[in-house]
C-alpha cells in the first residue's frame, strides 16, 4: 500500500481482525482510473458495485457519501489510482450474516502503472493460463473480493515479458485475462467473451461495446476456445487503469500488429 487510506471515512490502516471482507473474502471492490483528481467513469463503477451489493445481499452505503469520500481520497492526486472496496462489515465465526449488517468502506490510493505508456503504444504479450474458472453465474459479472483464481493464474509465470494470462472456464471457453478483459477483430467483427457464467463484466468493457456500437461497428459477444484468437486480425486488452491495451504476441502461436481499431478506441478512451 503506497499512498492514504480511509476506513469509514476516517484516514487509517488497520482493519478490525473480525472483519467479513478479511475473514471470508466477504465483499465487493472498484478500481478507478483518477485523471485530473477525479475518478473516471464513477457512474459506471458505482452501477457495478450496486449490483454487486443487491446479488450479495450487503446495504449499499449513500452513493453521495462514497463520492465525496472518493474525491477527498483524490484531492492529492492528479493521476492515479482509486479502489473502493465495501466488504459486509464485521461478524463473529461462521458463515452465518451478522444482523444487523454496517458494512466496512475501504478507500485507497496508488500510482498509475509505470510501464503503461509504454504498453499502451507498443503492445504487449500474453499466454494461456492452466488455470480455470469455477462456473457460478451466481457471482458472475460483479466484482467481489474472491480472487484466488486470479492469484493462481498469475502465479503461473514470472517473465516480465509476458503482461498478462488468458483464463478460460472449466469447460475450456475463453472468459477473460487474470485482470483485463479481452476482444479480437475478425471478418469485419469486434467479439469479446460471455462473462455470464463467470468471469467479470468489466467497466472499460462494456465502455468499449457501447463506443464500438455508437459507431456503427458489429460487436458480438461470444463463448469460443482460445484456438479462435490464431484467426484474429487485431486483439486488445481494456480495464479501467489501462484503458486498451493492444496485444502483439501470444506466445508461441501468433504476433499481431497494433490494428486500427485499437488505435481509434485508444483515442476515444476518456477523452
Amino acid at each position: 500500500m503506497t499512498g492514504p487510506v480511509w476506513i469509514n471515512g476516517r484516514q487509517e490502516r488497520c482493519i478490525d481482525v473480525s472483519d467479513r471482507g478479511f475473514q471470508y473474502g466477504d465483499g465487493l471492490f472498484e478500481t478507478f482510473l483518477i485523471k485530473d483528481r477525479t475518478p473516471q467513469l464513477w457512474q459506471q463503477h458505482l452501477a457495478r458495485l450496486r449490483r454487486g451489493c443487491e446479488r450479495l445481499a450487503i446495504p449499499m452505503p449513500a452513493a453521495s457519501m462514497l463520492h465525496e469520500e472518493a474525491l477527498v481520497a483524490c484531492s492529492g492526486m492528479e493521476a492515479g489510482v482509486l479502489k473502493l472496496q465495501l466488504t459486509r462489515g464485521r461478524g463473529g465465526r461462521g458463515y452465518r450474516v451478522p444482523q444487523p449488517m454496517e458494512p466496512t468502506r475501504v478507500i485507497s490510493c496508488h500510482p498509475l502503472p509505470p510501464t503503461l505508456s509504454e504498453h499502451r503504444h507498443n503492445g504487449v504479450a500474453i499466454r494461456l493460463c492452466r488455470t480455470r474458472l469455477g462456473i457460478n453465474p451466481a457471482l458472475a459479472g460483479i466484482k467481489h473480493c474472491n480472487r484466488l483464481e486470479q492469484i493462481l493464474a498469475r502465479l503461473e509465470w514470472n517473465d516480465p515479458a509476458v503482461y498478462e494470462g488468458l483464463m478460460c472456464d472449466s469447460e475450456g471457453f475463453l472468459v477473460e485475462a487474470t485482470m483485463t478483459n479481452l476482444f479480437w477483430v475478425r471478418d469485419g467483427a469486434i467479439l469479446t467473451p460471455c462473462v455470464d457464467r463467470c468471469g467479470v463484466a468489466g467497466v472499460a468493457r462494456d465502455w468499449v461495446i457501447d463506443k464500438l456500437r455508437s459507431w456503427g461497428e458489429r460487436v458480438q459477444v461470444v463463448r469460443e476456445k482460445p484456438e479462435i484468437l490464431l484467426q484474429a486480425e487485431e486483439v486488445f486488452l481494456t480495464n479501467s487503469v489501462i484503458g486498451i491495451v493492444p496485444v502483439v504476441s501470444w506466445q508461441p502461436h501468433r504476433h499481431w500488429s497494433v490494428g486500427p481499431i485499437t488505435r481509434r478506441l485508444q483515442a476515444a478512451w476518456l477523452s
